[in-house]
């Protein structure tokens, strides 16, 4: 068959220069054409750039192929920022290959081979910030012949764009054998490659195979709790275009992504080797995913050869090989290479004299990459979210029960299907979900309001180990995920640094394992991991509004921007690696940043031994920096280790934690003047870390530390940044407080802290006050959801007794209508309007006073020692506490 080719080789070259075809303000589409081409032999590939045409992103969200399969026998389009060339056509079956960088394959065709169609809401990201600015068109002619007519060919793509941003974004997922020695003769030689996946969910909805010609068939799979699940499978030796995956399979943190090539040595009289050439193997199996955009990352890949007693469980559908009809054999015949069967049907070797570069697949480039530089291809270290998996079950369930059907992913061919999407359902139903869940007002803005809320340790977090090293900082992330930063089997010792504060144990080298971990605050699950071979000592982190983390290293005395998504790209250094000193391009073990949400700019706490807070613009450069402050100049101290830094954005000031001053003090964030210092007995001495909450007047979450000269406990604080004073205190209720060295707070209020001496992430919460109480044989159902319309407030009696009845008083109302109720009962009692509210406070009173009661009697009789502990401004409170 043939598709839209153009015969005229002169409207062929006007179509290569033809701009952008506008549909919309949205929508264009663009036209990419080789410019009248005569391939001189068969086997040629030739490629040619074209820019892409817009200097904001965009995104493809479909591919119309202009090919006859008389001539062409695949083509492939790949995304990069540096093509090998920009002026014209090039033959890209050399040496040369396609891209200088990086280049991620985003399309295939193949002659009797289903064209590549992405799901609908679904697109590759191009342009500004997605590091493709060209596109290069890559086009295989098989057989010379065809041009016997000496026509000139045309063939490409039109590709249909959009600016318009898409809920999920396209990538691709390379599984790669680097190793694999296949014996002359032998019958069956099997490539397994498996990596452990850490990064957010992809979906998988598109696979391709790819080997020479000793390959029989190649299979991948995806690992979760010890079961197999076909991605796909296929013969390599059909068409290598892209095929639709299994839909019912998605990929997340935890799991194992998994491929077996099977290939066969007969018909070989020596060893073959993996490399670019006809004469060589190739084992690839392209997975083509989409993900959520706010995590989308274009390209991972995987070349692990993995351990013989995981493929022991491997699914036996993978060591059979595909029957391949004799049709689809000759259509391979063109492919770089020939192919001939037996009547047994094994394979020979042609010998073929010319040695072909097969840059129809990424390998001889990436060999060539990885010779030159090592921070381009980013071997699969990293990977998916536990936590999306969470909320997305959560909201499939939702949605099923909507929609009285079961939830699919989107398909190869739902660009065909209706508006209303599953997977933007689910994507609907899951913010919705999100607003209702943060329409409950914080924690921290009922205990800035006066109510008696404390926070209590939740036992329970994280559900299973992290296996933390040393906990040294903690942040959110935009999506409110816990960020911590670990020392992993690193440790700041006695030897660490000698008497000039330079780092002494370089020899270790870099922590090698995942220092940054983001991680689900609701159940602690690790959502995805990075930050390998990066750090030696990590201090402090943060992060601004484009999501990137701001972190410290004492070890490297530098503070560094480092990308969030699973690349480990250092985008920002600031000061000398392992250059300790005191001007304004170098530090002495900096400890923390604070980032300013409005302008970009960055504040450093330095550190342990400068004692400053320096100011820099987003982009590194030296501002200004200041020292302690005081109201009363004559008796300033100095920063002793100023430890940790918050921004207040709604009060544009920097509040740092004086560590060894034991005190926090506030600067007005413009000018470095100083605003007020906090300092309590109740400190200790030490003041390790803070964290702010615009809640009420301002709330400043500090935790302290131990010290020589003082024996105040561990533990954290809740301070009215207003008054200054202490609203609460906090400590876990079974491990202990070791050394707590950061603390944040969370949209809904609770608190975590990151303790570098238990090695461990504690988390608080007054949840557990809205809990029911199961003590004392008693069980009574969780009452969260009345809380809205039950508003409880208990008046204990002067001179209360032990035994003594608690008098309360309630009121029943729907929310919006109960302030306007309580003013009417206040200005004229209503005996008609309270007749409801009296009935409702009379059922809910009786059994739980006489729960009550019966709770105190018995812990009466049972030692005369029995305290009634009743917490007032909870429902929870209403139960009371029973301790003895």
């Amino acid at each position: 068959s043939q598709e839209n080719v153009l015969s005229d080789p002169s409207d062929c070259v006007s179509r290569t220069k033809q701009q952008p075809v506008l549909t919309n303000s949205h929508n264009f589409s663009v036209d990419m054409r080789m410019p009248g081409v005569v391939p001189t032999g068969s086997d040629t590939y030739l490629c040619m750039a074209f820019p892409v045409p817009t200097s904001r992103d965009a995104y493809i969200v479909d591919f119309i192929p202009h090919a006859s399969m008389d001539t062409v026998h695949h083509m492939l389009l790949f995304g990069c920022q540096t093509p090998v060339s920009t002026s014209s056509y090039w033959d890209c079956g050399s040496v040369q290959g396609t891209c200088e960088d990086e280049a991620s394959i985003m399309y295939a065709w193949a002659r009797n081979a289903p064209p590549t169609k992405l799901p609908k809401d679904v697109g590759f990201k191009v342009g500004r910030n997605s590091g493709m600015s060209y596109f290069v068109l890559q086009i295989h002619y098989g057989d010379v012949s065809a041009f016997r007519d000496h026509h000139r060919d045309c063939s490409g793509l039109t590709l249909r764009m959009t600016s318009k941003s898409q809920p999920f974004i396209a990538g691709i997922y390379l599984l790669m054998s680097v190793d694999t020695v296949i014996l002359p003769g032998k019958k069956v030689t099997n490539a397994d490659i498996a990596c452990d996946y850490t990064s957010y969910p992809i979906y998988p909805f598109a696979f391709r195979t790819h080997t020479h010609h000793l390959g029989k068939v190649v299979s991948g799979y995806r690992i979760r709790d010890g079961k197999w699940s076909l991605i796909g499978r296929q013969s390599p030796q059909l068409p290598q275009a892209f095929y639709p995956a299994n839909k019912e399979v998605n990929v997340k943190y935890g799991d194992t992504i998994a491929t077996r090539c099977v290939f066969t040595g007969e018909g070989r009289t020596s060893k073959t080797y993996i490399g670019g050439t006809s004469n060589d193997e190739m084992c690839n199996f392209y997975i083509m995913y989409y993900m959520d955009s706010k995590h989308a990352i274009p390209y991972m890949n995987c070349m692990e050869t993995s351990s013989k007693e995981l493929f022991q469980h491997i699914p036996t559908e993978a060591n059979i090989p595909i029957t391949v009809s004799p049709g689809h054999v000759n259509s391979m015949m063109h492919m770089g290479h020939s192919t001939d069967y037996r009547d047994n049907g094994s394979l020979l070797d042609t010998n073929k004299a010319e040695q072909v570069l097969d840059q129809g697949d990424l390998y001889s480039l990436m060999s060539k990459l990885l010779g030159q530089k090592k921070d381009v291809v980013h071997i699969h270290k990293y990977n998916p979210s536990e936590m999306q998996r969470t909320k997305a079950e959560l909201v499939a369930q939702i949605d099923s029960l909507m929609q009285k059907k079961d939830l699919g992913f989107p398909s190869a061919r739902l660009a065909f299907h209706t508006r209303e999407d599953p997977a933007l359902v689910r994507d609907r139903v899951h913010k919705f979900h999100q607003l209702e869940v943060t329409a409950k007002p914080p924690r921290s803005k009922l205990l800035a309001e006066g109510q008696d809320y404390h926070l209590e340790q939740v036992s329970a977090w994280p559900q299973s180990s992290l296996q933390l090293g040393q906990v040294s900082g903690l942040a959110l992330d935009s999506d409110s995920n816990l960020v911590i930063f670990h020392r992993g089997d690193h440790h700041w010792g006695a030897d660490s640094f000698n008497s000039q504060a330079r780092y002494q144990q370089r020899s270790l080298g870099p922590i090698q394992q995942s220092t940054i971990l983001v991680v689900d605050p609701a159940k602690g699950n690790i959502l995805k991991a990075s930050g390998r071979n990066m750090f030696y000592l990590p201090h402090g982190i943060t992060t601004d509004k484009e999501n990137n983390y701001w972190v410290t290293d004492v070890a490297l005395h530098q503070v560094l921007k480092v990308s969030s998504d699973n690349t480990d790209r250092t985008l920002l250094a600031l000061g000398e690696a392992f250059t300790p000193g005191s001007d304004n391009n170098h530090f002495c073990q900096p400890t923390d940043v604070a980032v300013d949400t409005e302008t970009g700019n960055i504040f450093v706490s330095d550190g342990y031994c400068n004692a400053r807070i320096l100011k820099f613009s987003a982009d590194g450069k030296y501002l200004s920096e200041w020292g302690a402050g005081s109201s009363d100049r004559r008796r300033r101290i100095p920063f002793r280790i100023p430890h940790s830094l918050v921004f207040l954005p709604d009060r544009e000031e920097v509040c740092v934690a004086d560590r060894e001053n034991g005190r926090i003090q506030c600067f007005i964030a413009e000018t470095g003047e100083f605003v007020k210092e906090i300092k309590k007995e109740e400190f200790g001495g030490e003041m390790f870390a803070l964290t702010f909450s615009p809640a009420g007047d301002g709330l400043i979450f500090a935790v302290n530390g131990e010290s020589p000269y003082h024996s105040a406990p561990l533990r954290g604080f809740v301070i009215n940044y207003s008054t200054k004073d202490i609203l609460d205190t906090f400590n876990p209720e079974k491990k202990e407080f070791k050394m707590p060295h950061d603390i944040v707070e969370t949209r809904d209020g609770s608190v975590f802290v990151g303790d570098a001496g238990t090695k461990s992430v504690f988390k608080f919460t007054t949840e557990k006050l809205h809990r029911s109480v199961k003590k004392a044989g008693i069980e009574v159902q969780e009452l969260e959801e009345m809380e809205t319309f039950v508003q409880t407030k208990v008046r204990p009696e002067h001179n209360m007794s032990k035994t003594a009845a608690i008098q309360e008083k309630q009121t029943v109302a729907h929310p919006a209508e109960q302030a306007q109720e309580e003013k009417k009962s206040a200005a004229q009692p209503n005996r008609e309007q309270g007749v409801l509210p009296a009935i409702v406070t009379t059922l809910l009173l009786i059994p739980l006073l006489v729960v009550i009661s019966i709770g105190v009697f018995i812990c009466w009789r049972k030692n005369n020692q029995c305290e009634v502990k009743t917490e007032p401004s909870s429902v929870g409170g209403i139960l009371g506490k029973i301790r003895g």
